[in-house]
């Protein structure tokens, strides 16, 4: 079977989840006996006078076409964010010319439903795998630019609204005179108009697919609450494993103190802040806390956590790290802390596989995953304080870390996560599994 894939980026240089579970996804698959090419692209910087440009590549034994194109210089930028007629162009030559079985689009972000147009053109099957809310959401988050969270249905007036105060001339006279902004936004027809065709095209697109796959129950009750067909949505968690790692990494170092660490994005939409700000709550506590992520990708929001960290020691903006294992070896709890409807963070599933309790927002797949009291404690979403007493009950009681450390589960594998994906291909296209996977099946 031959299955082409598609994703907004790709490693090496960009390093997201998505990125790295589309060529893990990719490796396995070419490991079953699949004929695996993945598009992505490189840059959306590219020369103006170009327009899109590509070249082939084979990276970790994957073969790679990278697209770089120049967003700036389309015609209606806001259209093409989401209907991006280059990459839909290129995609269908490209399934023209090498008539995979499946098309298979990871995330939606620069590639665009276009490439699902062209699917349809050409006559393949089509998969989408959701990782966040970018069909229904301009921000992709779901987050609003004053800081609260979105609800569903969406509505395009809201929307509007949102993305205009991402600009200081709107936020602020939306601080200071909200009637009279509440009054000015609901005449803004054209620009929901617009925004509203934007849902109205990608919903559409999502429902002329053939499956959906989604990392959550709570993802897919969303989309299905913003009309997306529920006979097309599948529950597939991601799957993840740890080659090489040892029982003896499984047991934590010991500590006179609580190690509690944060592993991911320096973003402020991960609520990193959260976190620092209930440790300085608990003064006098025996405690430390290791935030582990890059911190050069948001200087000013990096900037913002040193100031709140100040002079307590027991705080530390630790970079990045070369050894996860060896990393969680040395923390006792890890605290995810977002403000967003995280689908399946990678953060936790990585913890748990280290049979290390996690702390986190009682919001979307967070508490999916974390179920209180058993594996992990769950705190109001962007509450400082109730962070902070949840951190405490762990040092007050020792007792409960041990409780939570033996309610967690085992995570399931990349070889489960491809038997559920290789069902849902061979389902579209009505053939068995391949003959290579059923042998290696049986040897195990």
């Amino acid at each position: 079977m031959k299955i082409l894939m598609a994703v907004h980026h790709l490693p090496p240089h960009y390093t997201g989840g998505a990125e790295w579970r589309t060529l893990r996804t990719a490796v396995a698959l070419q490991e079953r006996g699949y004929q695996v090419r993945v598009v992505s692209i490189e840059s959306i910087k590219g020369d103006p006078q170009a327009g899109l440009t590509w070249y082939d590549e084979v990276y970790q034994g994957v073969p790679v076409r990278r697209l770089t194109f120049n967003l700036e210089s389309a015609p209606d930028i806001f259209r093409w964010k989401y209907d991006n007629p280059w990459v839909g162009a290129h995609i269908e030559a490209l399934l023209r010319l090498e008539r995979p079985d499946v098309f298979h689009m990871i995330g939606g972000y620069l590639i665009t439903a276009s490439a699902l147009d062209a699917a349809a053109r050409v006559g393949i099957q089509s998969v989408v795998s959701l990782t966040d809310y970018w069909w229904i959401c301009p921000r992709i988050s779901l987050l609003r630019s004053d800081g609260t969270l979105s609800t569903v249905p969406v509505q395009a007036e809201t929307c509007v609204r949102c993305m205009a105060e991402e600009q200081r001339r709107f936020r602020l006279p939306g601080k200071f005179l909200p009637g009279l902004m509440d009054l000015y936004w609901k005449q803004q027809h054209e620009r929901a108009k617009k925004v509203g065709d934007r849902l109205d095209y990608l919903l559409g697109a999502l429902n002329r697919t053939q499956a959906i796959l989604c990392p959550s129950v709570f993802l897919m009750s969303m989309y299905a609450r913003m009309g997306v067909r529920q006979e097309l949505m599948r529950y597939v968690r991601q799957g993840r494993d740890f080659p090489g790692l040892t029982p003896e990494q499984l047991v934590k170092k010991a500590s006179p103190v609580l190690r509690v660490g944060y592993i991911g994005q320096i973003a402020k939409l991960k609520g990193v802040h959260v976190l620092i700000e209930a440790i300085r709550r608990l003064p006098g506590v025996p405690v430390k806390l290791d935030i582990y992520g890059d911190t050069s990708a948001f200087p000013k929001y990096t900037a913002e956590l040193q100031r709140l960290a100040g002079d307590d020691a027991r705080i530390r903006l630790a970079g990045t790290f070369s050894f996860l294992s060896e990393t969680l070896q040395d923390l006792d709890v890890v605290v995810v802390p977002s403000m967003w409807y995280e689908n399946s963070p990678n953060s936790i599933l990585e913890a748990f596989a280290h049979r290390t309790p996690v702390i986190t927002a009682r919001l979307g797949g967070m508490a999916e995953l974390v179920q209180d009291g058993k594996n992990g404690l769950l705190f109001a979403p962007g509450d400082a304080a109730d962070l902070a007493r949840k951190i405490k009950s762990l040092v007050d009681a020792p007792e409960i870390l041990a409780r939570l450390q033996a309610g967690i589960e085992p995570v399931k594998g990349i070889a489960a996560e491809m038997d559920e994906l290789e069902l849902v291909y061979t389902g579209l296209i009505g053939q068995p599994p391949n003959v290579l996977n059923q042998a290696t099946h049986a040897r195990i």
